[in-house]
């Protein structure tokens, strides 16, 4: 596939199954939903008769192995996130909040029971998912939630707090929300607790219509219009007692669930980098000043360059991350890097692509506008520059420099 952004025949590191894979999914974004993501935008319109389409090329869950996932390479995941992210990442996100989160929580935290019931469904789009651990007061700090789990003998877990920009929730069938809860409690509930501690985190699965659960969706956003996400009020909901994911509990859990987001992000924000690009390629080919087109002026060429360059270099860095994640050998920390770098390069590319359109480019015709203020959010979600920042600087330091 001729790609004129693409500078270092990036084709040739990938292997023949990874390319069709790739080019299957772009094929399917550019034909079902380019056209019509623009107006998505504008109207705050969630497509969500796209995701059985999604589950028949088997992108939901893809990374994931088993009980009815698709168990796609960690390349071909992010290969698949990148073209997602080229039509709009509120998109994107909603592939990250179904896979990464809600159904990598019950993969990885999960009972076997659990895993039987809900991923197959997942994975065939019969079940969406969402997944609860921001609140109001912890975001960038999610051991200082305040949303709560307590044993109630016979009954199950009373659940009582709140969640916030919580992807799908007012939408979803199922929500995974965490929540702290004593050791005590755990015991009590017959589960083995972590020793010499009072309290932990555990994941509890919340069906929609849970009396107590009221999920109400976020509005009047300049970002992320093609997503929607909630707002969650816990008062004395009651799950039962075989909806807690009892596999592992701990802050860690989360967090796990957290780096597979990460990691598809670091791929996902290329996708609106390039398509920002190719845009601003295609306007200054066609769009003549003083009797020449725009591309033929020095200043627009080192536009146009730097920023290929600075998208080639992001492709390095996801594939890097990608083929360590496939072998085994990936250090956590180095999905950081691919998160941090990734976006902040996105997001100039997106902006000064805008440039090189003009005052066109601030309409609806064009992406880049449209995917610079959607990046707003990715830079901001799945942990900011300056959590990502001080991960990568306790990597290097060996101090831990949060508090």
């Amino acid at each position: 596939m001729t790609d004129a952004t693409d500078l270092i025949n990036f084709d040739a590191l990938l292997t023949p199954e990874e390319v069709q894979w790739r080019d299957s999914v772009r094929a399917f974004v550019e034909e079902e939903i380019k056209p019509h993501v623009g107006q998505w935008y504008e109207d705050a319109y969630v497509p969500l008769e796209l995701i059985p389409r999604f589950a028949e090329k088997g992108m939901i869950g893809a990374h994931l192995p088993g009980y009815g996932c698709p168990g796609r390479t960690a390349v071909e995941y992010g290969l698949s996130m990148l073209e997602v992210e080229a039509a709009d990442s509120g998109l994107r996100t909603i592939f990250s909040v179904l896979g990464s989160l809600a159904m990598t929580s019950i993969h990885k935290h999960g009972t076997e029971e659990q895993k039987n019931e809900y991923l197959p469904k997942m994975a065939r789009g019969e079940l969406l998912g969402a997944f609860g651990l921001t609140e109001p007061t912890a975001g960038s700090d999610p051991a200082s939630m305040i949303t709560r789990a307590t044993w109630k003998e016979g009954e199950g877990w009373l659940l009582n707090g709140e969640k916030r920009w919580i992807g799908l929730a007012h939408l979803a069938d199922i929500t995974v929300v965490w929540a702290k809860v004593s050791t005590a409690d755990l015991t009590a509930a017959g589960h083995e607790a972590p020793e010499g501690r009072e309290e932990t985190v555990a994941g509890f699965l919340v069906p929609k219509g849970t009396p107590g659960f009221d999920p109400q969706p976020i509005t009047k956003k300049l970002s992320m219009r093609v997503s929607t996400q909630s707002h969650i009020t816990l008062d004395d909901a009651l799950v039962p007692a075989s909806n807690i994911l009892s596999a592992r509990f701990g802050l860690k859990a989360p967090l796990m669930c957290l780096n597979e987001a990460r990691y598809g992000i670091g791929w996902g924000v290329l996708g609106a980098a390039r398509d920002s690009l190719e845009q601003a390629l295609a306007y200054a080919l066609e769009r003549t000043q003083f009797g020449r087109p725009l591309a033929s002026f020095q200043l627009t060429q080192k536009k146009l360059v730097d920023l290929a360059v600075g998208l080639n270099q992001g492709y390095l860095l996801a594939l890097h991350v990608g083929r360590q994640k496939d072998a085994g050998t990936l250090d956590i920390s180095q999905i950081s890097v691919a998160k941090l770098q990734n976006t902040r390069v996105a997001i100039d590319i997106c902006r000064e692509a805008r440039t090189i359109l003009g005052g066109n480019g601030v309409t609806h015709d064009y992406s880049p506008i449209r995917h610079a203020a959607n990046l707003e959010s990715v830079r901001t979600y799945e942990g900011t520059d300056e959590m990502h920042t001080l991960i990568l600087g306790q990597k290097m330091t060996g101090i831990n420099a949060f508090s």
